[in-house]
């Protein structure tokens, strides 16, 4: 290659005055790339201070190849010292050296203290976002009234199928397994007291009251806030959410309010079944287990049976469907593009409508008991 008069190639000496400096001079950029890894690679051990003052002109590559060669010798790179006009360019490059050790995670108190302070913060934008995005949803609905060929019943009928139909099988196995594990469990305590009879009052409650909503809310947060989550999220991957707004639709309308119709008309239903195979399954175990014959077992179920427990089981299902699609709709909606995104809030819509699941029954819970119903 040639070189032209006025371009000096990269150089790099001793200073003999100090030898454990190294002094660099010439152009050290991408034209000369060859000549600066041979000068680099000549270069003696024992450097502690490199001098790159008279270097006429550097570039990225340059200032990358004297930090590989600074990591390659362990050599300081503040003790490398350039000309004012080249130390921004130089600071800039540093600071995205990909080979550089990252930064050990502060393990102390205050530390902790400002990762909680954040998480506090975070949660409670998400608490704040999720009680905006219901009441957007309670206006858009009522708008429906008006403007009824807003609604989309095709839609909405293909999620009911998703969400209700195709969960049903899996709600009421799970539901008939726990219901037979409370039955076990109440037989094991009541044997002793010799009041193994009692076990149907105890299915009963527990399923009407409790397990039954509460295990089709958790399936259904894990199996449908999630799908939810992942739907709308692609859908806002690909852009499709923002052709929507383009062609001056409203993707409240189209991708939110069928779900969460479809949700609010299947969970109730997906509950009651939870609750007949619940009984099912303590009825079973009652009648192969406890010696408690299917025939009593039932006049018994029936005559201790109360209104009431089936009233609180099924006035909590709406909520819950209504608080697992918004955090399902919402987290798709807040994707910000990337795969990663999608992963992390498909992941926070299933931790989210699980927990606020556990947290309102466990109010509810205290409430009705404080109001003994």
């Amino acid at each position: 290659m040639s070189v032209a008069p006025n371009h000096h190639p990269p150089a790099a000496a001793v200073d003999p005055a100090e030898p454990g400096t190294l002094r660099l001079s010439g152009r050290w950029t991408l034209r000369f790339a060859n000549e600066i890894g041979e000068a680099l690679r000549a270069s003696p051990d024992g450097i502690v201070r490199v001098d790159a003052r008279a270097v006429e002109r550097i570039d990225t590559l340059g200032v990358l190849q004297l930090l590989r060669h600074a990591d390659r010798r362990k050599l300081d790179f503040d003790h490398f010292e350039f000309r004012d006009d080249q130390k921004s360019l130089i600071a800039a490059i540093e600071d995205v050296h990909d080979e550089r050790p990252k930064p050990e995670r502060d393990t102390g108190f205050k530390a902790a203290l400002g990762r909680l302070g954040h998480a506090v913060v975070d949660n409670g934008r998400e608490v704040a976002a999720l009680v905006a995005f219901l009441g957007e949803l309670l206006v858009k609905l009522l708008r429906l009234f008006k403007e009824p060929s807003r609604f989309r019943l095709t839609s909405t009928v293909h999620h009911m199928e998703q969400v209700g139909l195709d969960s049903a099988p899996l709600v009421a196995l799970l539901s008939f397994m726990v219901g037979a594990v409370i039955a076990f469990l109440g037989a094991m305590v009541l044997r002793d007291f010799g009041a193994t009879i009692f076990v149907v009052e105890l299915v009963n409650a527990a399923f009407l009251r409790e397990f039954g909503v509460l295990l089709t809310a958790i399936l259904l947060a894990g199996r449908t806030a999630s799908a939810f989550t992942a739907q709308i999220g692609m859908m806002v991957n690909r852009e499709e959410v923002d052709a929507i707004r383009v062609l001056g639709l409203d993707p409240v309308d189209l991708l939110v309010i069928p779900r969460v119709l479809a949700l609010l008309a299947m969970l109730p239903l997906l509950t009651f079944i939870a609750m007949i195979a619940g009984l099912a399954g303590g009825m079973a175990v009652g009648a192969f287990t406890l010696d408690i014959p299917a025939v009593a077992y039932f006049a018994r179920m029936q005559e201790m049976m109360e209104t009431r427990h089936f009233v609180v089981g099924m006035v909590k299902a709406p909520v819950f469907a209504v608080l697992i699609a918004l955090i399902g709709c919402l987290e798709g909606l807040q994707v910000a593009g990337t795969a990663q995104s999608l992963g992390e809030r498909t992941t926070s819509s299933v931790v989210q409508s699980i927990s606020m699941v556990i947290v309102i029954d466990a109010l509810a819970a205290l409430w009705f008991m404080e109001m003994d119903y």
